[in-house]
């Protein structure tokens, strides 16, 4: 493979890793005998999630507490108190080695995890009237579960949950339209803490059981330079067409994506490739770090292997997890489609070239170079699609699959370089073993979030449910579209403070089921699973929305352009995903739901790509040329036509088994779009010459 020079802003590189390293859970750096504690412990949680997946049976109660007390003694040990000293008290700031304090804090954490199973019989007993050691151990829970998800999420969490926990008592004397009989604190702690109905619930189940062993098997391939490769791959597959960097970064995120749930650790994995790149190409910065914003934050989107949330979606509506990755297909793909088409418009206005073919890797020498990072991948894919194991099952033999192939790929190295063997085999072994750290300290944060969550999900199955829909059918007028006009918004307030996981369980527990019995109310049917991955898209979305949105800033920090802009235009290029939930919402086709024919299925995705590209073009204001401002609404009808045939199908008296017939008025609309700007596109072409 070719070197490829790349220019890289030291300082801005810097300052985007650091705030991936805060995002996998690497705060602390200690010193002596302490440097060893967080990767043991790490360690130990990494071996024991791949013992409960194989060989070691266990109550879901004890593998969620567990589970639990894993991620609070990591929180409370890597990340202190406060980011500065408070009057002169450095040890409450420490970053150099852990207090006593703060081993305190980890062991009552530990302990307050464990609870639930240290007396396990007794808890069962008597459920529903808890004594005062119960009461003591639950607060205590609560108190230092919200102050670990503070330490590593931050204020948002905590603070929306503590407002559940208040409202959960205070109730009573709320106003009309909100007031809730309350709670006492015996079944406050019941629910949250001795039950799985709270913080022990399905989200830090499927935490536990499921997404723990997807983050891992996605560090064993980012160590193994898996990540790398699938840049390189699509740089010498695509690097030589107009504007190529930008759609290779497309690429390489939606591949890398694979490998990491986190759109920030996508970013400073792809971006430092791809974001010089574009640059040198010709993009502005803000541009480049926006395109690899937007590629990056739909990694989390990609079938078939999807964000955490997703496989909490599989629980909550109660399929398996591959209908939900055939549910998010068409929307996913079509949405990385219409990404590579902005990118073809962006370098369309700036007249960009490609790279040349000696700027490039060699695609087949590339490919061959990591192909083997490919046996594991399928490996999963296999498992899960053909042989329709458990999502758990298939990880686990993907991380096996994953650890061979990691034990033999640097001593076959090293034999073909005629290098020593056994230094090799070493080097393979600590890889190994960072990887497993590497996925514990990446978990940190999911599992967090899951837990906190669950508090929410416990107050509202205190009896909340009904009231929220009420007040949110209030709030939306009886409205289906304004109900999820509200839902977005809300979704993308909150999660500017919140991961991804987070913001999904928050907004499925409080809107899902009222998207879907409001609904109901006024006879229109939406499927669940259109109502959970509605949630789940305007989450992701939150990610580069300004002005918090971290992803932003990683990128922005690599392409040394203002953080602000650069999410304003990352966000405009997300339009294009954004408008897909509203979308399959009304027509249910765009999930795949009751479609079970391959032909249907493709002519959907195509005409849903169609759609959606002239959606771009109308949000970009190019299509093969500037548009002029009575075209948008054109461009918009072909949208409408193109996504919601049902709809167009019902207005001209259609029946609705012809609705796709519908599809033929859309495309000659786009093409008589494209045959109007044809000659403006030439009386340019030749002025420039």
């Amino acid at each position: 493979m070719k070197n490829i020079v790349i220019e890289k802003a030291d300082t801005g590189l810097a300052a985007a890793q650091k705030i991936a390293a805060a995002e996998e859970g690497i705060g602390r750096q200690p010193s002596g005998w302490q440097k060893y504690l967080i990767p043991t412990i790490a360690l130990c949680w990494s071996l024991f999630q791949l013992a409960i997946a194989k060989w070691v049976t266990l109550d879901s109660t004890y593998i969620r507490s567990i589970h639990l007390a894993f991620a609070m003694a990591l929180v409370f040990l890597n990340y202190p108190l406060l980011k500065k000293p408070l009057f002169g008290l450095k040890f409450l700031a420490e970053h150099r080695n852990i207090p006593i304090l703060d081993m305190l804090i980890a062991l009552s954490a530990v302990c307050a995890s464990l609870y639930i199973i240290l007396d396990y019989d007794g808890i069962i007993n008597r459920y529903g009237s808890p004594n005062t050691k119960d009461i003591i151990a639950g607060i205590v829970l609560v108190i230092l579960l919200l102050e670990a998800a503070r330490r590593t999420i931050g204020p948002a969490l905590p603070f929306i949950a503590s407002c559940f926990i208040g409202y959960a008592f205070l109730g009573p004397y709320m106003p009309d339209l909100i007031a809730f009989k309350g709670t006492s604190l015996n079944r406050f702690v019941g629910q949250m803490t001795m039950s799985t109905e709270g913080i022990y619930g399905i989200p830090l189940d499927v935490s536990a059981t499921i997404v723990f062993l997807f983050v891992l098997f996605g560090a064993m391939l980012d160590k193994a330079g898996a990540g790398n490769y699938f840049i390189q791959v699509a740089l010498s597959l695509l690097g030589r067409f107009k504007g190529g960097p930008a759609k290779a970064a497309i690429m390489g995120s939606g591949l890398t994506g694979l490998v990491s749930g986190s759109s920030i650790a996508n970013i400073v994995t792809t971006g430092t490739f791809t974001i010089p790149m574009m640059k040198k190409v010709g993009y502005p910065p803000t541009k480049a770090a926006a395109i690899e914003v937007a590629a990056s934050t739909d990694g989390q989107l990609a079938p078939p292997i999807m964000g955490a949330a997703a496989f909490i979606i599989a629980e909550y509506v109660n399929v398996p997890y591959v209908e939900v990755v055939k549910a998010a297909a068409i929307p996913a793909f079509a949405s990385y489609a219409a990404l590579f088409y902005i990118s073809h418009i962006e370098a369309s206005k700036l007249g960009l070239r490609g790279l040349s073919r000696k700027e490039l890797p060699q695609f087949v020498k590339t490919f061959l170079s990591g192909v083997h990072f490919l046996i594991p991948l399928s490996m999963l894919l296999y498992e899960l699609i053909i042989v329709r194991h458990s999502p758990e099952l298939a990880a686990f033999n993907a991380i096996w699959v994953m650890a061979v192939i990691m034990l033999f790929q640097y001593p076959i190295r090293a034999y073909n370089k005629k290098e020593p063997i056994l230094p090799a085999v070493k080097h393979a072994l600590l890889t190994i073993l960072a990887a497993l750290v590497s996925g514990a300290r990446n978990m940190v944060t999911v599992a967090l979030a899951t837990a906190s969550a669950g508090i929410i999900v416990g107050v509202v199955s205190l009896g909340l449910g009904g009231l929220i829909t009420e007040v949110i059918d209030v709030l939306a007028m009886g409205n289906v579209f304004l109900l999820l006009i509200i839902t977005a918004i809300t979704s993308l307030i909150i999660g500017m403070g919140l991961p991804t996981t987070a913001t999904y369980i928050v907004m499925a527990s409080l809107t899902a089921p009222a998207i879907v019995e409001i609904g109901g109310m006024h006879d229109f049917v939406v499927p669940l699973m259109s109502a959970h991955l509605f949630c789940f898209y305007f989450g992701i979305l939150a990610d580069d929305t300004p002005p918090v949105g971290l992803a932003a800033y990683a990128a922005a920090a690599i392409a040394k352009s203002p953080p602000i802009p650069t999410g304003l235009q990352a966000f405009m290029y997300d339009i294009r995903t954004a408008i897909l939930p509203f979308m399959f919402i009304f027509n249910s086709d765009l999930i795949l739901h009751n479609v079970q024919s391959w032909i249907q299925g493709i002519l959907i995705f195509v005409m849903t790509c169609f759609g959606n590209f002239a959606f771009a073009s109308a949000t970009q204001g190019w299509f093969i040329t500037k548009n002029r401002w009575y075209e948008i609404p054109f461009f918009l009808s072909v949208t409408l036509i193109l996504m919601r045939p049902d709809l167009i199908a019902q207005w001209l008296g259609i029946a609705h088994e012809q609705r796709y017939w519908t599809y033929c008025i859309g495309m000659i609309l786009f093409a008589g779009i494209y045959l109007f700007q044809l000659p403006r596109k030439k009386n340019i072409q030749m002025q420039s010459i």
